[in-house]
């Protein structure tokens, strides 16, 4: 479901269940890669904010839904995308069923504006956090 236009998980790649639990590697890697990830939202879907709820209510290992927000509707791949919380919190009980080659599209577009990773970032150390 996309609560709203690009909504994802930001998942840690440990199976840690509290966010103090999280060795202290993660925390340096989480600012470049919501850097990275921001810039690639931005340049793909141009959102005006962004939140990031931990949630951790069905699944227990530590991550944060991101939810790009928008004032107005979005239009992707000829679906509309309405971020019905707009101004207030995302609302998280709808949102529009993506699947299949519209999953596709939708990660394709973000990769492509997904920048370089930074000198602080090690994509196969396990203690990192990624996309």
């Amino acid at each position: 479901m996309q609560c709203t236009l690009s909504a994802l998980v930001l998942c840690s790649k440990t199976q840690e269940r509290a966010l103090p639990s999280l060795p202290p590697a993660a925390f340096t890697d989480l600012q470049d890669i919501c850097q990275r990830l921001e810039t690639a939202l931005t340049g793909a879907f141009g959102y005006e904010k962004i939140n990031y709820l931990m949630l951790m209510m069905v699944d227990p290992e530590v991550h944060f839904h991101v939810f790009p927000r928008y004032s107005s509707e979005q239009v992707f791949a000829g679906h509309r995308f309405p971020d019905s919380g707009w101004p207030g919190p995302p609302d998280i009980s709808g949102g529009v069923a993506i699947e299949g080659a519209l999953t596709h599209s939708l990660m394709r577009v973000l990769r492509n504006h997904l920048p370089a990773q930074g000198a602080s970032a090690k994509p196969d150390d396990p203690t990192t956090l990624t996309r």
